[in-house]
């Protein structure tokens, strides 16, 4: 079976991992170079989308991260952040997102003279003008926003306020980012306190870069509601590829807790965590049982949509559309939304999928 990419955009899409600073549109990343005098590797659109999606695709998860360099060079400004977030917005609209979660770390936008207040505030202005602006071209989305503190720097309990602070403001969880490994959950046990005790969700970063025991800190100490990519946890099964799989503790209290996964397929490839779409590890953990959803992490660095990674999983791994529902279902659960909301959610998942299965059929 084979899926357009045209057609995965028919699909109603819930994203729940995607980096704000990661899926800029190459001519905004140039507009603001211009404006900033931030010297960037191309002065072509097209030529600059290219250089970004070839040096994230090096092999490895620091490398990858160096191209954010260019990126948050250019988000220094409350216009900028406004911009760049309502594009956001759009593109994920445009991509058939009924939700989408956008993050972000606001420390990592301080160097115009902005306070982190300021950057919430632009970022949120440019999410409810995206809205407005999506739902006047008659595109219906749900936005909400998680605060990311960088996993390599001090200031995690300083971000953990701002997210308690914000959270009747559009923040809906928080988040660490960036280098993995060496850099575990535990380095940021008093904001993981401070977040559960204020019933804050969170959602961590592990099992890309680093295996299993990286998982079962973000899920025990971290107090995660979610993984981003957790692919790793797979390292946790013995036997994995057989009939009779052993899973060890942290896989089982993954698996038996419905602890979604925000997988990140080509993302993975790219930082050398799955060496094939093909292969990739998130259709095998969906066979043994785990919740998996499909994500584009970074749309600029990954040169992809919802919609590619979807028809990718179908194209290269054989999912089918049933295999996609399902997924997108979980996604909807796990939203970080009231009940209500993620019911709404699931109803328009499941409505949509169904109406794109008698197209099909046709």
């Amino acid at each position: 079976m084979s899926m357009s990419e045209d057609a995965a955009r028919a699909l109603p899409k819930v994203v729940l991992h995607d980096h704000l600073d990661g899926g800029l549109r190459p001519q905004t990343i140039l507009e603001l170079g211009e404006a900033t005098g931030h010297e960037l590797p191309e002065a072509d659109a097209t030529a600059l989308g290219a250089w970004f999606l070839q040096a994230a695709s090096a092999g490895s998860l620091p490398r990858f991260l160096t191209t954010f360099e260019h990126t948050v060079a250019v988000m220094q400004s409350r216009e900028a952040l406004e911009r760049v977030a309502r594009e956001a917005v759009l593109d994920h609209a445009a991509d058939g997102a009924v939700y989408a979660e956008l993050r972000y770390a606001p420390e990592q936008h301080l160097q115009g003279g902005l306070e982190l207040q300021q950057v919430v505030d632009a970022v949120q202005a440019g999410v409810d003008d995206g809205i407005a602006e999506a739902r006047d071209a008659g595109s219906e989305i749900r936005i909400g926003v998680l605060l990311t503190a960088i996993r390599q720097a001090d200031r995690s309990l300083e971000i953990a306020r701002l997210a308690i602070a914000n959270r009747e403001r559009g923040c809906v969880g928080f988040d660490i980012a960036g280098a993995e490994h060496g850099f575990p959950p535990s380095r940021h046990a008093e904001a993981f306190a401070l977040l559960r005790g204020a019933l804050v969700p969170t959602t961590i970063h592990a099992g890309e870069a680093d295996g299993p025991s990286s998982v079962a800190e973000a899920v025990g100490l971290g107090s995660a509601r979610r993984i981003g990519h957790g692919i790793r946890v797979l390292e946790d099964v013995q036997h994995a590829d057989s009939d009779e799989p052993r899973f060890g503790t942290t896989a089982a209290f993954v698996r038996d807790n419905r602890i979604p996964l925000e997988v990140c397929p080509t993302s993975n490839v790219q930082t050398g965590a799955a060496t094939s779409i093909a292969d990739h590890p998130i259709t095998r953990l969906r066979e043994l049982g785990f919740s998996v959803t499909v994500n584009p992490d970074n749309r600029l660095m990954c040169g992809t949509t919802t919609s590619l990674e979807m028809a990718r999983l179908v194209g290269q791994a054989g999912w089918t559309l049933d295999d996609l529902a399902l997924a997108t279902l979980d996604a909807a659960w796990a939203a970080f939304q009231p009940y209500d909301v993620r019911e709404e959610l699931a109803e328009a998942v499941v409505t949509g999928f169904s109406a794109a299965a008698g197209t099909l059929d046709a």
